[in-house]
């Protein structure tokens, strides 16, 4: 048998392993941002008229200010602060960015 055959089954391997990993890394950030659905609505879309701001549509950097001010204290809230501080910085950029690529 030609090594041909091999090194495109390989490559097939590894490119559905990729997508895999993709796909899971996909889920874990929908799950981070799905916390977020009880006061800000599902995909960040809060109930018209709510006090709580949507979060889809807003710009990443903002939601990643406004977080890591709640984390550390200096914006005041509710329950903001104390959410905040069980995310790591990097788990707040993937929370910002997924909010941030939803619709209004």
């Amino acid at each position: 048998m030609s090594p041909k055959p091999l090194i495109a089954a390989a490559l097939a391997c590894m490119a559905a392993g990729g997508a895999a990993a993709q796909d899971a890394q996909a889920l874990y950030v929908r799950s981070l941002a799905a916390t977020c659905a009880n006061c800000h609505g599902t995909d960040g879309r809060a109930v018209q008229g709510s006090q709580v701001p949507t979060l889809a549509g807003m710009p990443q950097v903002y939601i990643v200010e406004q977080m890591k001010a709640f984390k550390a204290g200096t914006r005041t809230a509710t329950v903001m602060h104390q959410l905040a501080k069980g995310y790591s910085d990097e788990q707040i950029q993937q929370i910002a960015a997924y909010f941030a690529a939803q619709k209004k």
